[in-house]
């Protein structure tokens, strides 16, 4: 999983009707665009991820984005 500064988090719902969450990847801290990054989400509230296989990144731009 690589990632830039701008680019989305998705961390998909883990349980049937539960809503992915995205947030905004504002510093990656990995070398190279690998994790851990650091993710801001709509309601404000920031954390330092390094996600799991329940996520993906999506860059800005990419088709059906």
């Amino acid at each position: 999983m690589r990632a830039t500064e701008g680019d989305q988090l998705v961390q998909h719902g883990r349980v049937v009707g539960q809503q992915d969450k995205v947030g905004e990847i504002t510093q990656v801290l990995g070398e190279n665009g690998m994790p851990p990054y650091r993710v801001r989400f709509p309601d404000g509230h920031e954390a330092l991820m390094s996600p799991g296989p329940d996520c993906q990144v999506r860059h800005p731009g990419e088709p059906g984005h």
